[in-house]
């Protein structure tokens, strides 16, 4: 076996058929991290000529000491349970960075922990491959534990809805029925969803400025998205969904409604009247005002609606998801909403549309990417959580991160400098 700098087309031929792929393992990814200082390798293990096991690699020179820092986002694509194939890939690899003045490797495997249901609970006799995590700390990889919350590169625990060989009434079966309730309101109200060109990623800026803004995170400038957008967009991996909430169709629907209601009304009163319907007079009380109350907050709504067309016109944005579409899923990865308009819970029709597209594309899941593993209501991003899972599906876990260490001495240096940088950063905060 041997490791080789392979290229890009061959690379692709082998990750596009791995079950580990994302969108991380593309050189449309790989092109997009050149922008802020990362350099590319396209590496595979060959046995008799074919490639068994690969990987991209990024590398980044560290300020002060000229050493490189690797990373394989997501992880080598690779069979962490096939001992001697993770050993001999390891053992070159090391070979290859330190060819390269690299001093450590970082790796997140994307592969799964142990089973998870809808409430994060172990699933009995389900998927456990902590073998994966053996081997590589048999080998030298430095685990980073099983932490709980978002404090890794990239998510541990994500959300995900299993959509292989599923209708969309199948989804739509496992949702909650508040959330079923919620998107056919949604509809209802003239809620409406639509992909964004180039020229309007700064409503797309705008959008994630505000929710940065009341979610407290710092938000990544227009000229990022930009860059997302001119590496990624040709090949459809990313694709940009805004909701709008058009007034007009929100009038026309309550309008539809208080005269349906109206004319229930009438009828029954008259059909009473001529003794056609057999109601007695308590049930035939409670009916008319049930209707009466309805009508009434229907009229109210009318009013709103007419109000909100004066300040926001016939139609207005109410917020947007970024979604990476590689591989096996459909994943969402930054997404808000304006907070003028929150009542109208616009995530969740464009997180349906998702849902949707993975459904009619053949995608294996969609993924609604980070959540924490700290499942107590008293976690502050438990609600986060309790949204995903109004969905169905269930809580993914992840092996976790690690690093292999290459240049024990400078791996030590690099901490050290690592650390002062953050203190000095907060320091400054």
């Amino acid at each position: 076996m041997k490791l080789e700098i392979i290229s890009k087309e061959e690379f692709k031929k082998f990750a596009d058929h791995h079950d580990q792929i994302t969108f991380h393992q593309t050189k449309e990814w790989a092109n997009l991290k050149k922008v802020n200082g990362w350099q590319a390798y396209f590496i595979g293990l060959k046995k008799k000529n074919r490639i068994i096991a690969a990987s991209m690699l990024l590398a980044k020179e560290i300020p002060f000491i000229k050493k490189k820092m690797f990373y394989a986002p997501r992880g080598f694509l690779i069979d962490y349970k096939d001992f001697e194939m993770l050993k001999e890939f390891t053992t070159q690899i090391k070979q290859f960075v330190k060819k390269e003045k690299g001093i450590f490797i970082k790796i997140d495997p994307y592969v799964e922990y142990k089973e998870r249901d809808n409430n994060g609970q172990l699933v009995e006799n389900g998927i456990d491959n902590t073998l994966c995590i053996t081997n590589l700390k048999k080998l030298g990889y430095k685990h980073f534990g099983f932490n709980l919350m978002q404090d890794t590169l990239q998510p541990r625990w994500m959300h995900v809805i299993e959509t292989a060989n599923k209708s969309l009434d199948d989804v739509l079966k496992d949702m909650e029925s508040k959330t079923r309730q919620i998107l056919r309101k949604n509809e209802k109200s003239g809620i409406i969803t639509r992909e964004i060109t180039k020229e309007e990623l700064p409503l797309f800026k705008d959008i994630m400025k505000h929710t940065s803004d009341r979610r407290e995170f710092v938000d990544r400038p227009l000229s990022y998205y930009e860059a997302m957008w001119d590496n990624l967009h040709e090949s459809n991996i990313l694709k940009i969904l805004i909701a709008e909430i058009d007034f007009n169709i929100y009038e026309e629907n309550t309008k539809k409604d208080i005269n349906t209601i109206e004319k229930n009304l009438h009828d029954r009163i008259e059909k009473k009247e001529k003794n056609i319907l057999k109601m007695n007079e308590h049930k035939l009380e409670q009916a008319n005002k049930k209707d009466q109350t309805e009508l009434t907050r229907l009229n109210t709504q009318l009013d709103k609606i007419k109000q909100l067309k004066k300040e926001y016109g016939s139609k207005t944005i109410l917020g947007g998801i970024l979604f990476l579409i590689y591989g096996n899923e459909v994943l969402s990865l930054y997404g808000g909403s304006l907070a003028k308009l929150m009542q109208f819970q616009s995530a969740y029709t464009i997180h349906f549309e998702g849902i949707k597209y993975a459904v009619e594309n053949g995608f294996k899941k969609y993924n609604f990417y980070g959540i924490t593993g700290d499942f107590r209501k008293e976690n502050p991003l438990y609600g986060l959580y309790l949204f995903k899972k109004s969905f169905g599906g269930h809580v993914v876990e992840l092996i976790g991160e690690f690093d292999l260490v290459v240049s024990p001495f400078w791996y030590q240096i690099y901490k050290i400098s690592f650390n002062l940088y953050h203190s000095l950063k907060k320091l400054k905060q």
